[in-house]
């Protein structure tokens, strides 16, 4: 495994946490999903521009998608 991508990986899963903490909080479905998903997907891709593509594309969702 190379180590960019592990790097990217533990920041998505960082920014997820945040994500998935302020969600319950708040009680707002889209940034619990948006970090639950920061947190999973890693887990099945080892692409680093798949990362990098999902990773950005998790965080800025709960920015346009206000439910």
């Amino acid at each position: 495994m190379d180590s960019t991508i592990l790097i990217w990986e533990m920041l998505f899963g960082a920014i997820g946490l945040g994500f998935f903490s302020y969600g319950k909080k708040q009680k707002a479905i889209v940034p619990l999903v948006s970090g639950v998903g920061l947190f999973i997907f890693p887990y099945f891709v080892s692409s680093l521009y798949l990362v990098l593509l999902l990773g950005f594309a998790l965080i800025i969702l709960p920015y346009f998608v206000r439910i």
